[in-house]
């Protein structure tokens, strides 16, 4: 084995998922500075358009930006640790990532952070309030949650923990 590889054999890949207010790029981000060697990808980095035009080329240009950005990171061998949050509501969206991926030294850990509607409605009021989040972000937080019970995922409840419990749940994997 070369020593490309050999670095390789010991990634994680994380991939974490999760509504709008259940923590995912807050997380992320402390968990980038707790794991060695870490890299972090937010999926809306690969996709920030004004306005947001979703159709099939331009689902098709996303998921090309976020896997050929993933690959670049697996096969780096500075990075034992690779980080990527996106919405991720939707096993489909995670297949097609998962599938163009050479996870063959890789280890894949899939992540949805999840959290009561209660939990979720004082987080994004909060969020709304300081300007953070539009006004309908909260409907439509609400409309995907149940989505999250259908993935092959680990699921975290952040409902009742803090920051620094969600990342020491994740870095367990």
């Amino acid at each position: 084995m070369d020593l490309n590889n050999e670095a390789r054999a010991n990634k994680k890949l994380y991939l974490i998922g999760g509504v709008m207010g259940t923590g995912k790029t807050a997380t992320c981000r402390i968990l980038n500075k707790k794991l060695p060697n870490s890299v972090f990808l937010d999926g809306d980095w690969c996709w920030y358009s004004d306005p947001l035009i979703a159709t099939t080329e331009t689902k098709k240009i996303v998921i090309d930006n976020i896997t050929h950005a993933l690959n670049n990171f697996i096969n780096c061998s500075a990075y034992d640790n690779i980080i990527f949050c996106w919405i991720l509501n939707k096993q489909g969206a995670i297949d097609a990532i998962k599938s163009r991926l050479n996870l063959e030294n890789c280890q894949l850990c899939p992540i949805s952070l999840v959290c009561s509607p209660e939990a979720l409605k004082q987080r994004i009021a909060k969020d709304i309030k300081i300007g953070k989040r539009d006004a309908d972000a909260l409907a439509r937080s609400l409309a995907l949650l149940p989505e999250y019970d259908e993935l092959d995922t680990i699921k975290i409840d952040t409902s009742n923990l803090d920051i620094n419990n969600v990342v020491d749940a994740i870095s367990r994997y």
